[in-house]
């Protein structure tokens, strides 16, 4: 993932605060443009809120589960709003959710595999969740963790039908076959 120039950098958050969008669209800074998506498709937010309800089972009441939290990588390598972040409520800005969930889509899918595992890496976040429902015909759900030098291990992958484990501070198991498919 490049770097901006700070310059840059400032120009393209400024455009995305101040244009208007379409209503419901999530605008970020993807690889250095602004990416513009459209509203999520039912499948798309009936994983996250299968995702939602199970972690508001486990998680400490002073922590929510968010869908519309903006993480800002540092040096202009992004700002991302992922589907659902984890997080404490009262957490610095500079603090890393603990949790983070992309759910891909047929043209983002680029996006959350490689600019966004870079970045929630380089943004020190424990865990990152890539749901997949269109690889390969084949969809998966992938855990990565262990966050170090901009890149995380793979902890596990699962197809979609298998059960994934959230370590802690989750300690929950994920239930994929809830998940449309499509």
């Amino acid at each position: 993932m490049d770097v901006l120039p700070e310059e840059a950098w400032d120009g393209l958050v400024r455009f995305r605060r101040e244009a208007e969008w379409p209503e419901g669209c999530k605008v970020q800074i993807v690889g250095g443009l602004v990416a513009v998506a459209p509203p999520p498709e039912s499948a798309h937010n009936d994983t996250v809120d299968e995702l939602q309800r199970l972690l508001y089972a486990v998680i400490p009441r002073d922590w929510g589960a968010y869908q519309a939290l903006e993480l800002t990588v540092p040096g202009g390598q992004g700002l991302f709003v992922p589907d659902l972040a984890v997080a404490p409520k009262a957490r610095q800005a500079e603090d890393a959710p603990r949790l983070v969930v992309e759910v891909t889509s047929r043209c983002g899918a680029r996006h959350d595999r490689v600019d966004k595992l870079r970045g929630y890496a380089a943004l020190g976040v424990p865990l990152y969740l890539l749901l997949a429902p269109w690889h390969s015909g084949k969809p998966t759900a992938t855990l990565y963790g262990e966050p170090e030098d901009g890149s995380y291990r793979v902890l596990e992958m699962v197809k979609y039908g298998d059960e994934l484990r959230l370590p802690a501070p989750f300690d929950v198991t994920v239930d994929t076959s809830l998940f449309p498919v499509g």
